[in-house]
């Protein structure tokens, strides 16, 4: 894809989200409704990489929708949609952590969403078996970060966002996403070779 084309679809997104959030800051319930059918599928599993837990994912992600939806007429609709209702969504997800003081669930709820998708149909059973292990493995070191770690491993590994879009989306330079992403990953690696060295 040509660089430029990508920049007229994002444009032309948040063009989208401008229209929608207007129209929703008018009172057309319709219109906030397009917002979530179009962001309610990131926002749930962003929500599941931080917190490990399915069911808190889907009552965190709607409880922010609500929220969002609620102070929606105070929002400055030149800004992304997505960056702002994510702040909401992550204060809440920080919470629930915070709450309970442990994970909920193991990571590997979304790892059967996700990774299992990389698959090719036509794999050999023992390259299969192979691979079913080694996300096994991602699974168990996903779920041995902090959450912080995890979460801009999803937001960039997982949901593909760039570095600019995560800095506005956590409100920290572009340069410190990097810093934080580098030792992440730094860390997924350094669990996943304490679980490797383990014998099966």
């Amino acid at each position: 894809m040509n660089p430029s084309d990508e920049d007229v679809s994002i444009t032309q997104q948040e063009l989208d989200d401008r229209a929608l959030v207007v129209r929703s800051q008018r009172g057309e319930k319709a219109a906030f409704g397009e917002l979530v059918r179009r962001y309610m599928q990131r926002a749930y599993f962003t929500a599941l990489g931080i917190t490990g837990s399915g069911e808190a994912a889907l009552d965190l992600s709607q409880d922010a929708f609500i929220r969002a939806y609620r102070a929606i007429k105070k929002f400055e609709p030149d800004r992304p949609f997505f960056a702002w209702y994510y702040q909401i969504l992550r204060n809440l997800c920080f919470n629930y952590l915070r709450d309970r003081k442990r994970h909920a669930a193991p990571f590997s709820e979304i790892g059967e969403s996700r990774l299992s998708q990389i698959g090719d149909a036509s794999q050999r059973p023992d390259e299969a078996l192979q691979r079913k292990e080694i996300q096994e493995a991602v699974w168990q070191a996903m779920n041995r970060l902090k959450p912080e770690e995890r979460e801009i491993l999803i937001l960039r590994e997982f949901e593909g966002y760039s570095y600019n879009d995560i800095a506005g989306m956590l409100n920290i330079p572009a340069g410190t996403v990097m810093s934080r992403l580098y030792y992440a990953r730094k860390s997924l690696r350094d669990q996943l070779s304490d679980l490797l060295k383990d014998p099966v």
